[in-house]
């Protein structure tokens, strides 16, 4: 292939951290990438539609998508203590949400996957209207009173109570203490057409770039601050330490293993397509 390979992730610090060296073609070898900043909703879409050739996705979209595209073993988010908050103006409990209108960042994100298990144990009755926002835009739609709660990702398990806001629960720590396994979060994804020898050298090339990154953080802050939103510098830190770790470099079996069980599990509850039993394999 002669072409970049086109390629979609968000401006979030985990995702320009991890690609800032491959994109800025410090990977000797590695393909070239012609980059496209879209939030998890948008690029859930485009998978859905098969629009890039490489996507930075929610785990939950996969079932979905791996007829057209292969789970890449790197690059991708999961982790421990880093799930999905659900917010309030007061606290409260899971009952306090029966009937009630939640915001969320995505209909096939895995946040709403683990939100949709929890709640179905936890909220008696179910929760209310759901209204899909740009995860930005979440916590300020809370603390305004458009909606009743909010379920935030990302960087806003640092910066909710700068909104006057309250975790009233915790996707993640339900997860682990159900499963003992990480929170799968986000995925990197490519399409099986790209053939085997290039799909073996991008996840090389991710790997590349993560440790890169890795080894001089300061070469990628330029990039991270550039797309960070405005954010600060130390929240944008603590960001990439949560979600940028072992699983980056390789999902490895418990890697694996959480993202069978979280896929499995909603399948079972009639939440998601079942997988086939290769359908994680890497190409």
């Amino acid at each position: 292939m002669t072409r970049p390979l086109n390629i979609a992730y968000s401006p979030c610090p985990n995702d320009t951290f991890v690609f800032d060296a491959m994109a800025h073609g410090r990977v000797p070898g590695a393909p070239e990438l012609d980059v496209t900043f879209a939030d998890i909703d948008i690029t859930n879409g485009m998978a859905e539609r098969g629009e890039f050739d490489v996507l930075k996705v929610s785990y939950a979209v996969l079932p979905w998508v791996l007829e057209e595209y292969t789970l890449l073993p790197c690059g991708g988010a999961l982790g421990r203590g880093c799930g999905p908050l659900v917010l309030t103006r007061e606290g409260g409990t899971a009952a306090d949400l029966t009937g009630r209108t939640v915001a969320v960042p995505s209909e096939r994100s895995t946040a709403y996957l683990l939100f949709r298990l929890w709640a179905a144990t936890e909220v008696p009755g179910g929760v209310g209207e759901i209204v899909v926002l740009p995860f930005h835009e979440i916590m300020p739609a809370v603390r305004d009173r458009k909606v009743d709660a909010g379920l935030v990702i990302h960087e806003a398990r640092f910066t909710y109570r700068d909104y006057g806001l309250a975790c009233l629960a915790d996707m993640g720590e339900h997860w682990e203490d159900t499963t003992g396994l990480p929170i799968p979060l986000g995925a990197i994804i490519a399409k099986r057409s790209l053939g085997e020898p290039m799909l073996h050298a991008l996840a090389a090339a991710i790997r590349a770039s993560v440790q890169l990154a890795w080894d001089d953080p300061e070469v990628s802050r330029p990039y991270v601050l550039a797309h960070a939103q405005e954010m600060d510098p130390a929240v944008a830190d603590q960001h990439i330490g949560l979600y940028v770790n072992e699983f980056t470099a390789d999902l490895g079996e418990d890697g694996y293993a959480a993202v069978r069980g979280l896929l499995t599990r909603a399948a079972a509850e009639g939440l998601v397509p079942p997988l086939g039993r290769d359908a994680l394999n890497f190409v």
